[in-house]
């Protein structure tokens, strides 16, 4: 049988792998730099197209590289504007990637992972379980296919006969918000966000990418001397009673480690605060009580509260808390000098929204057989 030839996807190289392989071939560092600039900046991937690279060292392209990303299952449109993408990444597993418009910015939430090892019980992906890490190329993809896909829309409304305009950049923030926990595919995701920051990939501003974290202490630690961005982390829950069975990662890192992390992070990070998630979820977190032990939290880490609704599915068994519940409960945080704010809703019409991705993961930690009727336990636990 003739030898394959495995080709290095230029999607998941950053400057240094990149040089090297390019100085393999003889060539000069800025040979790199043009062809990170032609894939990720221009988002071509017909080396034939990169016009300003000698023809010879096309034709080793062309032998050597690719740029592949997953293929598009499916693509929807939100009445909002809110869009999102389905990516096949083999063996019948799906992850998903969501584009939301802003007046001011626009932020694009990507996968980390098919499916998720944590199993929050509010959060479908979760519920699915896990099947694998993704590739930095994978993590890649998702904003390289979106960026392309965003930019040609740009082009095709353009006025017939206008100038072509130099390439927007209609993905102003990405948040690593998806799919899966980020940190425990650390590896692939530092140099995913590296490929991000590089001013001859994407760019992006330290502030304007941010990785959510369910609480993966050491590792927060190993980014914020590796790559500190912005921080967001899933709290949930006020105290470790209610956290150890919302967010399952506390019983191995309790809210004392966690937020002790946070404060040793905040000496590195780009902001001078954390985001801490805080999903709403009627009965179970959303007590005035509750509102009054996030005082207390935020009084030992600089941190603004991202209250979020609840998107229900099936399987949890869980409620959204009433908008009423919502205003009054981020009422308390405020009048206490908590920078508090709502997550409107988007993308609800298309599944797109906070907690409801879940793509096409095959089970393979049996989440069912580990974490029989797991809603209906914490519900019962919670009033007693």
């Amino acid at each position: 049988m003739p030898t394959v030839i495995a080709r290095h996807n230029l999607l998941g190289m950053d400057t240094a792998a990149l040089t090297e392989l390019v100085a393999q071939w003889g060539g000069k560092p800025f040979r790199a730099k043009q062809l990170q600039r032609w894939v990720h900046q221009r988002g071509v991937s017909n080396f034939d197209d990169m016009t300003d690279l000698a023809r010879d060292f096309r034709q080793t392209l062309h032998k050597h590289c690719e740029v592949s990303v997953p293929p598009v299952s499916t693509e929807h449109h939100s009445a909002d504007g809110t869009r999102k993408w389905l990516f096949d990444v083999g063996m019948g597993n799906a992850v998903e990637a969501v584009f939301i418009p802003e007046d001011d910015r626009g932020t694009l939430c990507i996968s980390s992972q098919a499916g998720c090892t944590v199993a929050c019980p509010f959060c479908s992906t979760g519920y699915q379980g896990f099947n694998r890490n993704l590739t930095t190329a994978e993590i890649i993809g998702q904003l390289w296919h979106a960026r392309r896909e965003l930019q040609r829309d740009i082009t095709a409304a353009r006025l017939p006969g206008s100038e072509p305009a130099a390439p927007e950049r209609v993905v102003s923030n990405v948040v690593m918000m998806g799919m899966g926990e980020p940190l425990l595919n650390y590896d692939q995701v530092l140099a995913a966000l590296r490929l991000m920051l590089d001013d001859n990939a994407y760019g992006l501003s330290r502030r304007r990418v941010t990785v959510s974290t369910s609480g993966v202490v050491p590792i927060m630690d190993r980014l914020a001397r590796d790559c500190p961005v912005a921080l967001a982390v899933s709290l949930h829950a006020p105290n470790d009673e209610l956290r150890d069975r919302l967010v399952p990662l506390n019983r191995k890192h309790p809210l004392r480690e966690l937020l002790d992390a946070c404060n040793r992070y905040l000496e590195h990070a780009p902001r001078d605060f954390i985001t801490f998630e805080y999903i709403m979820l009627d009965g179970i977190n959303d007590a005035d009580e509750h509102a009054r032990q996030l005082i207390e939290i935020a009084r030992q880490v600089r941190c603004k509260f991202n209250l979020i609704p609840f998107n229900p599915f099936p399987q949890s068994g869980l409620k959204r808390s009433s908008q009423a519940r919502v205003r009054l409960f981020a009422q308390i945080l405020m009048d206490a000098g908590v920078v508090t704010t709502v997550r409107k809703t988007r993308g609800d019409d298309i599944a797109a929204a906070c907690g409801q991705l879940a793509g096409d993961v095959k089970d393979r930690t049996r989440i069912e057989q580990r974490l029989p009727n797991r809603a209906a336990i914490d519900i019962t636990q919670e009033h007693g």
